[in-house]
């Protein structure tokens, strides 16, 4: 099994990567929270990864710390969680949010994220409260908060970019391209990826 990756960072969205470690590119999925805090395409990244094996498919996870890996892998935990909607969950929360939610018991919270329902919201509170207690006490997994604001260098803007990681992530286009229209009349067309989507997903969650 892959437990990190460390490498050229070759090619990056809000949802992909693709790491190059002695001229061998590997595609790894990550969350939002881990893209604000790449580096500039070019540059060396250390990722930790979780491997999902099975017989038909291999893929990467990738996460900038460890505390964001080990809250994918108890996602995982819970029935009805696979590595996909483990993505998306932590892409609708920031870590520390998500920690705070289960906590907190607020399945609601949970439940405003795509794909979330309130079943697998309150089996995720359920299985994962105490858990938590157990993995970080009274410590906050670490936060992503350094971030670079720099343009990824991509193959569409940054307005389509946010528009389709937010329908990757599971909103309907009704839904993610008002929040991106919206962003981009607040922010201005010159914003960037991060910019657009800390914003975008701050709409959604209203």
């Amino acid at each position: 099994m892959i437990g990190s990756l460390e490498g050229v960072l070759q090619d990056k969205t809000p949802t992909r990567v693709v790491i190059n470690v002695a001229g061998v590119g590997y595609e790894v999925s990550i969350p939002f929270s881990t893209f604000y805090d790449l580096p500039d395409e070019g540059k060396v990244v250390l990722l930790r990864i979780h491997t999902h094996a099975r017989e038909d498919t291999l893929q990467l996870f990738g996460f900038q710390s460890l505390d964001e890996r080990t809250l994918f892998e108890e996602l995982l935990r819970v029935s009805g969680i696979g590595p996909k909607l483990a993505m998306v969950i932590l892409s609708g929360l920031a870590p520390e949010t998500l920690q705070a939610v289960i906590r907190s018991e607020d399945a609601k919270a949970l439940q405003a994220i795509p794909g979330v329902g309130k079943k697998t919201a309150q089996r995720i509170v359920l299985d994962l409260r105490d858990r938590i207690e157990q993995l970080f006490g009274d410590r906050a997994p670490s936060s992503i908060t350094s971030g670079s604001s720099e343009l990824p260098a991509a193959h569409s803007g940054p307005a389509e970019q946010v528009l389709s990681a937010l329908e990757n992530l599971g909103y309907p286009p009704k839904q993610a391209q008002p929040a991106v229209d919206g962003a981009v009349r607040e922010l201005g067309e010159e914003a960037d990826v991060e910019a657009l989507l800390r914003y975008s997903l701050r709409s959604l969650a209203r």
